[in-house]
C-alpha cells in the first residue's frame, strides 16, 4: 500500500500492516539484543601472539612480563592463555592522569633538587 492510496476505508488494512512491520522490528532488535548479550558474557582468550597483537607488544615481552608476574595468565598443559577482559583490566590500571603525573614529577624534581634552590610554595 503507498502514502498516495491512502483514505479513510484503507485506513484499517494501513494500520494493520504497519503493527505487523512494528511486530517485526521488535522481534529483531529483541533478537539482535540477545546475541550481543551472549556475545558480551562469553569470555575470549587469546594465545600468546593474539595477546601480544592485542597490546601491541612482541611475543618476547609478552613471555617476559608473565615471567615477572606482570600481565594476568592462566597455565594449562604448557600453554599460556589470556583472558581479554583481565588484559583491558591490566590496561586500565595503567591509565594515569596526566595532571597529577606532572605535579608529582615536578614536586619530586624539586625535592631531590641537588644545586641547592629554595622552592616554596
Amino acid at each position: 500500500m503507498h502514502i498516495d492510496s491512502l483514505s479513510f476505508e484503507t485506513l484499517p488494512q494501513a494500520i494493520a500492516i504497519l503493527l505487523n512491520e512494528v511486530s517485526e522490528l521488535k522481534k529483531m532488535l529483541k533478537q539482535e539484543k540477545e546475541n550481543s548479550s551472549k556475545q558480551e558474557t562469553s569470555e575470549q582468550f587469546f594465545n600468546v601472539q593474539q595477546t601480544a597483537n592485542f597490546l601491541g607488544l612482541t611475543s618476547a615481552t609478552i613471555y617476559s612480563k608473565v615471567s615477572r608476574n606482570e600481565l594476568p595468565v592462566m597455565k594449562r598443559n604448557g600453554r599460556l592463555y589470556f583472558s581479554k577482559l583481565e588484559l583491558l583490566e591490566y590496561l586500565k590500571e595503567g591509565k594515569v592522569n596526566y595532571q597529577d603525573s606532572v605535579s608529582n614529577e615536578v614536586d619530586e624534581l624539586l625535592s631531590n633538587n641537588k644545586k641547592g634552590l629554595r622552592y616554596e610554595k
